[in-house]
């Protein structure tokens, strides 16, 4: 009886486990859980969850910045939108390789993709064309830079770890840049209305 017992107790985990499997977890959330357990128990666990949660929030960014700079390139109608863009291509690319650089030296798993948040964001705007893609292209950029700065500018205050901190400082001058040059390619078009 006891047998019976245990092998229908085993085999309700295996099925659990299956249905738990193939539920497709966040990937920021599922890079910041696995670094939660990494570091759990650990002197520095503390440390480390504040530097994974900048971090996959960070790489989650920056990869819609890329995926909406290509597009914004095919995509735009105006050269500034276009240019602008590329900017962001080659810009986000650059510190999106020296996070992962920064993430392996510091044992940090980075999402394989970007979050639901960036996704719907992304969405919401590839769909459009011509003029309608430029503004909402734009709109999103001044807004998302305005919380990429707040993020990178506590990042650069208070994470304790020195060279995540040296990183958050040093890209959060391309930040300010780029926020300030999506502010005066949006009031451009908000203008032309």
């Amino acid at each position: 009886m006891k047998r019976i017992g245990l092998t229908g107790l085993v085999a309700g985990c295996l099925l659990f486990g299956t249905i738990a499997c193939e539920q497709k977890k966040e990937p920021v959330e599922e890079a910041q859980e696995t670094n939660e357990e990494m570091a759990e128990g650990t002197a520095m666990e503390d440390q480390k969850q504040n530097l994974s949660d900048f971090m996959t929030k960070a790489a989650s960014g920056g990869m819609m910045e890329v995926e909406l700079g290509k597009i914004a390139q095919k995509q735009g109608q105006s050269k500034q939108v276009k240019d602008f863009g590329a900017m962001m291509v080659k810009d986000h690319t650059k510190a999106n390789d020296e996070l992962k650089a920064l993430a392996s030296k510091k044992n940090i798993m980075l999402p394989d993709s970007m979050g639901q948040d960036h996704m719907d964001k992304m969405k919401d705007v590839r769909d459009k064309k011509g003029a309608e893609f430029d503004e909402a292209y734009m709109d999103l950029m001044v807004s998302d830079h305005e919380e990429d700065v707040n993020m990178f500018e506590d990042a650069s205050n208070n994470l304790e770890d020195a060279e995540a901190k040296a990183f958050a400082s040093k890209t959060l001058t391309t930040l300010r840049m780029h926020l300030k040059q999506a502010q005066q390619i949006d009031s451009t078009m908000q203008k032309k209305q």
